[in-house]
């Protein structure tokens, strides 16, 4: 699967059908070879998976993440074979275990998240074997179908290629995502961390860390916009452990956040200061970076002027 240096990730639940189609058709036309969206509390990700294959030729969609709880190993199998078969293998599956706030509120007692993550690719893998988008198992019977290894790993079926990358901030789940993955998909993190990420992946598995980037050289516009945007976070305590570990300090991640902090997560200022942060990542080891377009007049929305700067 070919990403390319830079995808977007575009948070579109407050867009209609229609503004989203156009603009993952925008960001096919300048480039980017892959377009990333979330699970969270808005819009189903298998569907918008399909939807956005569908009103785009050769961009890449990525989940960043499907929630793990959210679906048992076999319906993510099936909404794997169905994207692959349907788009050429164009279907990235990121998956990540969340955080307990979000799993408990639906329902799900969360476990321990390297062996939840582990027993939880693996069952995919094993239901891959049960399942065809090409014959009829109902009528020619329920036998097992033929599943390969690519030379990364990726899973192949009849239905194409059908690679995953796990959402990983520490070394432990980053290990994880070397063993049983193709790769890791870091979120909130700074380009420090992709050293230490991708000297843990070693030379092959795919290294996707996201890249928050405001197109302002207002300090005040950008820090306000950037605290909006992780206030949820800061109160999760996946990204707490992960920054204090990082060499944050607690005092950091108080009242919305440090300077500092948003600094490190929010690459502001003009083009070549966001563009020295972007290569940041990939000097230090990326393979491919899915920048978040920050709207400073609304975070809500994504800011297609940066989308436009930053095209490959």
């Amino acid at each position: 699967m070919q990403l390319g240096n830079y995808g977007i990730f575009l948070f579109n639940e407050a867009t209609s059908a229609r503004e989203l189609a156009a603009g993952v058709q925008k960001i096919e036309r300048l480039g980017y070879g892959a377009v990333w969206f979330p699970e969270a509390v808005g819009r189903e990700p298998f569907a918008t998976g399909s939807f956005i294959l569908s009103n785009t030729s050769t961009l890449i969609a990525a989940t960043g993440i499907v929630n793990i709880y959210g679906r048992d190993a076999m319906v993510s199998a099936m909404g794997q074979q169905t994207l692959a078969e349907q788009s050429g293998s164009r279907f990235l599956l990121g998956l990540g275990v969340s955080h307990s706030l979000f799993v408990n509120l639906r329902g799900h007692d969360y476990g321990k998240p390297l062996a939840t993550m582990k027993s939880y690719v693996e069952a995919i893998a094993v239901c891959h074997k049960s399942l065809s988008i090409g014959r009829n198992l109902l009528v020619e019977g329920m036998s097992e179908q033929p599943i390969s290894r690519a030379a990364d790993g990726t899973l192949v079926s009849e239905a194409g290629e059908m690679p995953i990358v796990l959402a990983a901030l520490g070394p432990k789940m980053t290990a994880l995502s070397r063993d049983i993955s193709q790769g890791s998909h870091p979120y909130n993190t700074t380009p420090e961390h992709t050293a230490e990420a991708r000297a843990i992946l070693g030379d092959g598995p795919l290294l996707c860390p996201a890249q928050r980037v405001c197109l302002t050289k207002d300090a005040s516009v950008a820090r306000a916009a950037g605290r909006r945007m992780l206030t949820l976070y800061l109160g999760l305590p996946n990204y707490r452990n992960n920054w204090l570990r990082c060499g944050f300090t607690a005092g950091d991640l108080e009242h919305g956040g440090s300077d500092r902090f948003i600094d490190a997560m929010v690459a502001w200022g003009d083009e070549s200061t966001i563009r020295a942060r972007l290569q940041a990542h990939l000097d230090a080891g990326a393979s491919h970076v899915p920048i978040v377009p920050v709207n400073a007049a609304d975070p809500a929305l994504p800011c297609w002027r940066a989308v436009e700067a930053f095209a490959p």
